[in-house]
Order: structure tokens, then sequence, then C-alpha cells
């Protein structure tokens, strides 16, 4: 691989694992709080769907700042050297 395919796989995998949390931390986030409004008799329970969307949005952002170093740091690396290493 070359050092350019090694930094955008690094990216790749950091936004699906962003994601991963996402597609599990909001669903359930808007479960916990449909119960709760239930357990409080809560009259109106609305979703806010353009927030949602926006968490997801941030958390690829963030995912993508996130790899920026690592991303880096592999692309320099010399597998062979790493190897021996470990």
């Amino acid at each position: 691989m070359t050092r350019r395919q090694v930094r955008r796989m690094v990216r790749h995998e950091s936004v699906v694992t962003a994601l991963l949390g996402a597609t599990l931390g909001i669903p359930l986030g808007v479960a916990l709080a449909l119960m709760v409004g239930v357990a409080i008799n809560y009259p109106a329970v609305t979703i806010p769907w353009g927030t949602l969307v926006v968490f997801v949005i941030a958390a690829v952002l963030a995912g993508i700042v996130a790899a920026i170093f690592p991303a880096r740091r592999a692309g320099r690396l010399n597998v062979l050297e790493a190897l021996q290493y470990e």
C-alpha cells in the first residue's frame, strides 16, 4: 500500500467507528428518552429529527478529525520495522 492508501484506510476506519457509535447511541438515547417520558407521564414526546441528523454529521466529522494524526503516523511507518518490534 502507498502512504496515501494507508492514510485513507485509517480515516475510513475512523469514520466507520464513529458512525457505528452514532448508530447505536442515537437510537438508544431516543428509546431511553421515550421511556422516561412514559414513566413521568409527559403528555407530548417529540423526536428532533433535524438535531439527530446534525449529531450524525458531527460524529462523522469527529471521526475524520480524530484520524488525522494516527493516519499521518501510519503513513510514515515502515511495516517491516513495525512487525519486528512486535
